[in-house]
């Protein structure tokens, strides 16, 4: 059975495979990364560039001494979006971030609140502060955990906790 299974799924990805379209060297979509400093395609594609652009690529293939500093720079902008520093540069992110975690806080106190108001049920009556007094006047008259409990710490002669 799964030998057919292997059989089935193999003939699946084959004719799948044939049906794909093939993909070129410029379908790549670019973007500039710092994990990925230099991709294989460019930011300018060969069928976008005019015809200053296109004479300074002829230009780049001669000697690199003879071109400007600006040549220079419009032939890394033809290849590159950012420079490693506009990379790096702070992008002001983080203010939305402290700001979606600030409304998700928010939000969750304001529902805190209203299920605690008008949804939770009360209270049971044992937790009031009379009926807790009440518990332990009880546990200690009945001597509970007389050795090493609640009731060792009892002075019953004085009718006051032990110093």
């Amino acid at each position: 059975m799964a030998a057919n299974l292997l059989r089935f799924g193999s003939r699946r990805l084959a004719s799948n495979a044939s049906k794909t379209p093939k993909r070129n060297f410029h379908d790549k979509l670019y973007a500039d990364r710092l994990d990925y400093p230099a991709p294989n395609c460019r930011y300018v594609k060969e069928a976008d560039l005019t015809a200053d652009m296109q004479a300074l690529k002829a230009k780049e293939m001669g000697d690199w001494s003879a071109l400007t500093v600006q040549e220079k720079k419009a032939l890394y902008r033809m290849s590159f979006n950012k420079t490693y520093s506009e990379m790096r540069a702070p992008t002001g992110e983080w203010k939305y971030i402290i700001g979606a975690i600030g409304i998700a806080l928010s939000f969750s106190a304001i529902l805190y609140g209203f299920q605690k108001a008008y949804i939770s049920p009360p209270l049971p009556h044992t937790m009031s502060k009379e009926w807790q007094e009440a518990q332990l006047r009880y546990n200690i008259a009945i001597r509970n955990g007389a050795v090493t409990g609640l009731s060792s710490k009892w002075d019953y002669e004085k009718n006051e906790w032990k110093k």
